[in-house]
């Protein structure tokens, strides 16, 4: 039998199968007993309340949903038979000695030893030499469990950054692939890893300047937050492009089971983190990798994260350490960050920390409408290798002539257009990189790109209008704005003085319904100029909808707004969607925003502001609604920014979660016939709120096409 400790973990191999083994912490209580599987394996992250006999999933699970994260410190493990074994569990800060991380990596496949023993599979591509001449190269790092470290098939960021010059190590995650270790989904673990990983790439000889960036998209994005978080310090950036800030909330949005894309996500991730889950992995164990094979004997002990996640009803604080916003003010390195307001997959919560990495000395935002891939599109793409030019490669950054000459029918291909690509912007410079950076430094931050999808020929192509820039998101100077939902279907700039109410009825199937769902099996879809849809509407006695008078000026709406709610529940549990559109002067409707919330999380978070909501969804801050009597919420809408025209009308839309979303789906509490009561008068008024900037940019008058615009689909409108 064989016990190690991990970083907050306790992995056994081993044992008998079915035997029991109890761990005691170091005064020699008993915290835990595991049971050991058919593979003699067992694995503990967090411990129960009371000692408990994990002999089940549902023990397992009780203990997950219930317990606590394995506290670091000295444990001992007695078996039924043979000698107890003690054990030291690893702290997140606990470094590995320097020695660990002196390993050599070539070209080609090979594994990564982290600090308790683990070994993680990882894949070197060098950039094309008859191009970028011999090394030592820029090196970036592509972390997830997704497949980076698949021989044959290279991740997007992989490719871009080859293709730019970059070396790249593909890692991939523990317990994916061909790594060894427990999955656990967003783990300090994980974290851990990737600072060892990050130490160990940055040690090879071929790495320039000895330190190395991250990059990726999604799942790979998001995982350089929480390893950056660790403060590597052979960590020289990052550039995390759509990405989330908490995963109980994109589970759980507004406190609603998201029954769509991260449902389908965090299944895929159960199903490809099984022995040979994905494929390559077992190609290569069939081809003699032994390391591999080994590897995969411990993914009896993955956990069921789908499930885990369902039953995780309510936040609770030990979640804190797996919710990135709570951890990028500890990022000590420049920050690269691209994020979709209408995001199909990941959503627009990114935008509520872009102001919380405190400690990053340098950042650069850029942001815009559109779909979950646009952050490796050719509209933003040069702004991202120059800012790995300047922070990875320490080089004033110059796109290669060929790649220039080449790279635009490669975009064609994922892209479905030919575009045109940034000009250098920097090369007057010419090599003086201290003069570069200056005046890229002198540049605002934050740089919003409006109307993508109608800025080139191919409508529906990654290509924007126009542009603003900022010092800060939300931009300094933005407003409140305050519209009130009045009695007759209209938003007012006044509360109606007497007493009245809207209602609609509780949508049973609105709930599965998403208007691009049928492409959850094909994400590259939403790469193309144009993605298919059928976004259903509500039927009237489903919905509360209200509508403003003709914009007499350009309204810009630039942050996170919400409603303040006055409503007569009809049920003692309820969810409310909130959804915005332009009502545009030439007949179409077009989406722009949407935001969840259910009604019995009262207590809102204290970093909630005048425009931002957020709750703390704690089972102790939960109340149960009186069908009947007045209850008071914010629903918060996600962070945009959106240019309403003059002539057009704002429409806002109470009703079931469901329908104007392209992938999520949701599980709210409804009732047949159960009628929400909406306060629209008196000292019941209910209002919208928005975020409204004066620094309206210089924009063409004309409307872009109808649905052109990317994550924004148009439907005739519907009047009455």
């Amino acid at each position: 039998m064989d016990v190690s400790g991990g970083v907050e973990t306790l992995t056994v191999t081993g044992a008998s199968p079915g035997e029991r083994l109890v761990v005691q912490d170091h005064g020699g209580a008993e915290v835990v007993t595991l049971v050991a599987d058919e593979a003699g394996n067992a694995f503990v992250s967090f411990l129960p309340e009371r000692p408990l006999v994990l002999d089940s999933p549902d023990r397992i699970l009780e203990c997950l949903v219930t317990g606590h994260p394995v506290p670091p410190g000295d444990y001992r493990v007695v078996p039924d038979a043979g000698a107890p074994v003690d054990v030291h569990v690893l702290a997140l800060d606990e470094h590995p000695d320097p020695s660990i991380l002196d390993q050599r990596l070539d070209a080609g496949y090979g594994y990564i030893r982290v600090r308790d023993g683990v070994t993680l599979s990882a894949m070197v591509r060098f950039p094309p030499e008859d191009l970028y001449g011999p090394p030592p190269w820029p090196t970036v790092v592509d972390y997830s469990g997704y497949t980076p470290s698949d021989p044959d098939t290279p991740q997007a960021a992989t490719m871009l950054a080859n293709l730019l010059g970059f070396a790249v190590v593909g890692v991939n995650m523990r317990g994916t692939g061909c790594s060894g270790g427990v999955f656990d989904l967003f783990s300090p673990a994980q974290a851990a890893d990737g600072y060892d990983v990050v130490e160990v790439v940055a040690r090879q000889p071929w790495v320039l300047h000895q330190h190395v960036g991250m990059v990726g998209l999604s799942y790979p994005g998001i995982s350089q937050l929480y390893v950056a978080a660790t403060r590597p310090p052979s960590l020289a950036a990052i550039t995390p492009l759509s990405v989330i800030d908490d995963p109980w909330r994109q589970q759980w949005p507004g406190g609603v089971y998201n029954s769509g894309f991260t449902k389908a996500w965090v299944a895929a991730r159960d199903e490809q983190t099984r022995a040979g889950g994905q494929s390559w992995d077992r190609r290569r164990i069939d081809e003699g990798d032994e390391i591999a094979a080994d590897n995969q004997r411990i993914r009896t002990q993955n956990l069921d994260f789908e499930r885990f996640g369902r039953t995780m009803e309510n936040y609770r604080s030990v979640l804190d350490a797996r919710r990135a916003g709570e951890l990028v003010d500890r990022i000590e390195v420049p920050v690269y960050l691209t994020g979709a307001w209408q995001d199909e997959q990941t959503g627009s919560r990114f935008a509520t920390m872009l102001e919380r990495f405190g400690s990053s000395p340098e950042q650069r935002y850029h942001l815009f409408n559109g779909h979950h891939p646009d952050g490796f599109s050719p509209m933003v793409v040069t702004r991202w290798f120059e800012f790995l030019s300047f922070h990875v490669a320490r080089r004033v950054p110059k796109l290669n002539e060929l790649v220039r000459m080449l790279a635009p029918s490669q975009f064609e291909a994922v892209f479905g257009f030919t575009p045109e690509l940034e000009a250098d912007r920097f090369d007057h410079h010419e090599g003086d990189v201290e003069s570069a950076l200056a005046e890229y430094r002198s540049e605002p931050r934050v740089r919003i790109l409006f109307e993508n999808g109608a800025g080139h020929e191919v409508e529906g192509a990654t290509a924007h209008r126009f542009e603003q820039s900022t010092t800060a998101f939300p931009p300094p100077g933005v407003r409140t704005r305050r519209w009130y939902l009045a009695g007759d279907g209209r938003l007012a700039d006044h509360p109606d003085a007497e007493p009245s109410e809207a209602s609609y009825e509780d949508d049973l199937g609105a709930g599965d319904l998403a208007y691009s769902m049928e492409l959850l099996s094909d994400l590259n879809a939403f790469t193309l100029p144009q993605v298919p849809r059928e976004w259903t509407r509500f039927e009237p006695h489903h919905r509360a909808r209200f509508d403003s008078d003709p914009l007499e000026a350009p309204v810009l709406v630039a942050g996170a707004g919400h409603v303040d709610l006055w409503m007569r529940p009809g049920t003692r549990d309820t969810a409310v969607q909130v959804t915005i559109t332009e009502l545009r002067t030439d007949g179409w409707e077009q989406r722009v925003q949407c935001g969840w919330h259910r009604l019995q999380h009262a207590v809102e978070l204290p970093s909630s502001d005048d425009h931002t909501v957020d709750y703390t969804f704690t089972v102790e801050d939960r109340v149960e609604l009186v069908v009947g009597e007045w209850v008071h919420r914010r629903v918060p809408v996600h962070p945009v920014t959106h240019l309403f025209r003059p002539g057009s009308r704002i429409r806002v839309q109470l009703s079931t979660p469901g329908r104007d979303h392209p992938f999520w789906c949701f599980e709210p509490p409804v009732v047949a016939g159960a009628v929400q009561r909406v306060g629209t008068g008196g000292e019941h008024a209910t209002s919208l709120v928005l975020p409204v900037w004066d620094e309206v940019p210089e924009y063409p008058e004309d409307l872009p096409p109808p649905s052109s615009l990317r994550g924004q689909p148009c439907r005739p409108i519907e009047d009455g």
